[in-house]
């Protein structure tokens, strides 16, 4: 399953750098990617509970740049 999440309040190029790599070591990502260009991430995984994962990508963004907020439609 592939989605994609409007971000909203990401600051810099660096912090999505580093919230890419992050998500990427989430058991069950297969892959993401930020782009702080677009305000854009990409999440792709394959485990059922999409939400549950969502939750703990939601907590890495927050770690590395508390202001930004994934929008969800």
């Amino acid at each position: 399953m592939k989605k994609v999440f409007k971000l909203k309040d990401l600051d810099c190029a660096n912090c999505a750098a580093k919230m890419e790599n992050n998500i990427k070591k989430i058991p069950g990502v297969t892959n993401a990617s930020v782009n702080f260009m677009m305000q854009k991430m990409t999440i792709e995984s394959d485990v059922e509970d999409f939400d549950a994962l969502m939750k703990e990508v939601v907590k890495v963004i927050s770690k590395v740049e508390p202001d930004c907020e994934v929008i969800f439609k």
